[in-house]
């Protein structure tokens, strides 16, 4: 089976989760600090593709609330056919509320406000990675 890579893309650290090879499970993996360089998430996105085995890469799709695109969404754009070069098919997943409900997992788990931003990115690209997951599992 193949594995697939979920993505938060962050312009400064980017989360990054990855499937079972059944495709059923998201776990994540560590945070990829790239401080707003293309190269440094290109490289880092190669690695854990090359490391894993990726067939599949599903990345945060930023809209704003009322569904409209964002710089963000702009830039998620730009990077995209990027990541398409390594080999891989990329799917969009909107992302709204990810963060939200990583900070609302990372409160009932009593995780620290010094280590919240170690583990945010982690847990939304869990979850862009899960409802993918689950979207796929239905079909």
């Amino acid at each position: 089976m193949k594995r697939i890579l979920g993505i938060d893309y962050g312009d400064v650290r980017v989360g990054l989760a990855i499937s079972d090879e059944l495709g059923l499970t998201a776990q994540g993996l560590d945070t990829l600090i790239i401080n707003g360089s293309d190269k440094k998430f290109i490289a880092g996105i190669r690695k854990i593709i090359d490391e894993y085995k990726v067939e599949e890469v599903v990345i945060g799709y930023p809209k704003n609330m009322d569904g409209s695109k964002s710089e963000k969404t702009n830039k998620v754009d730009e990077l995209i056919p990027l990541i398409e070069k390594i080999g891989v098919s990329v799917h969009k997943w909107d992302e709204r509320l990810t963060t939200v409900s990583a900070y609302k997992t990372m409160r009932e788990l009593n995780i620290s406000q010094k280590n919240k931003n170690k583990v945010a990115d982690k847990f939304a690209a869990t979850y862009i990675l899960e409802g993918y997951l689950n979207s796929i599992s239905h079909k």
